[in-house]
């Protein structure tokens, strides 16, 4: 089986809907395919209704987190499968971070126009359709804008990446873990070592977690090394932790493919053996 557990869509800030990503899962030659949008499940219904034949598709979301245990915080990402959305704790958390998302968002904005760039807040909550606005859309602005031409470039220290960039509101990633475990689901850390993005998390920090309910680690990704990916690999061995592989796909905003990484059959079922939350969604002839 080939199996992609870390993909978004235009739900957060992925380029393609939805329902088109899971056709291009199936082209990609997937049989598994994992839905992971920024701190929403909104993409969930849509992707089960378009779901073509021979493709199983794994509820998620890639929850904003943060690290308090040491100065400055670290900010985190937390892949959670096929967890309640219902669960009302859960849900009131993710609520919160898309709003505080939409306010972050407006501010960076706003900054912008001050320095005289002509962007405009509506044009860009209008092109997110609905999404989780991120810095991603924002980008995509300052290109239509003709600022900058491509998406790499909006987020060099001179953009986004530094000088119009502002702190978002997340979730302490010790209370995410609780959270997704008390809502069903199965929680994951993303991309731990991806020294590319200038942060690595200490592996103490991934004991604790382990402690704290932690299930996986992502091992194989584009932002990780050989050697990272090694390294990953051989502290889930020793804290008993299951391994994934992903993309991490989102669209035309990254180079990577679908099905670039991808994850064992063990550790898939792994994965779905210890959810209760909600299950994976198999099309008429999966």
């Amino acid at each position: 089986m080939r199996i992609d557990l870390h993909t978004h869509s235009t739900a957060s800030d992925g380029t393609l809907t939805p329902a088109e990503l899971v056709h291009a899962a199936a082209g990609a030659g997937l049989d598994v395919v994992a839905i992971t949008d920024h701190d929403t499940t909104a993409g969930w219904a849509p992707a089960v209704e378009a779901l073509p034949p021979g493709l199983t598709l794994l509820r998620g979301a890639e929850l904003s987190c943060r690290w308090y245990g040491q100065q400055p915080s670290i900010p985190l990402h937390l892949l959670a499968y096929l967890f309640d959305p219902t669960e009302p704790e859960l849900a009131a958390e993710l609520a919160r971070v898309r709003l505080a998302r939409e306010v972050r968002g407006e501010r960076i904005v706003e900054r912008l126009r001050a320095d005289g760039i002509d962007v405009s807040w509506d044009e860009i909550h209008t092109a997110a359709g609905g999404g989780t606005v991120g810095r991603p859309h924002i980008a995509q602005a300052l290109i239509r804008a003709g600022l900058v031409a491509t998406t790499t470039e909006a987020f060099a220290p001179e953009w986004l990446g530094e000088r119009y960039r502002l702190p978002k509101d997340d979730i302490d990633v010790f209370h995410a873990v609780r959270l997704v475990r008390q809502a069903g689901g199965v929680p994951v850390f993303a991309h731990p070592r991806a020294s590319r993005r200038g942060r690595i998390v200490p592996d103490e920090l991934i004991v604790e977690l382990a402690a704290a309910g932690l299930v996986g680690l992502e091992a194989d990704h584009e932002d990780h090394s050989p050697a990272e990916r090694e390294h990953v690999r051989a502290l889930a061995s020793e804290l008993g932790l299951l391994v994934t592989g992903s993309s991490d796909f989102h669209g035309t905003h990254k180079t990577v493919r679908l099905g670039a990484y991808t994850t064992s059959t063990e550790s898939y079922e792994r994965i779905v053996a210890a959810a209760s939350g909600v299950t994976p969604v198999a099309s008429q002839g999966a």
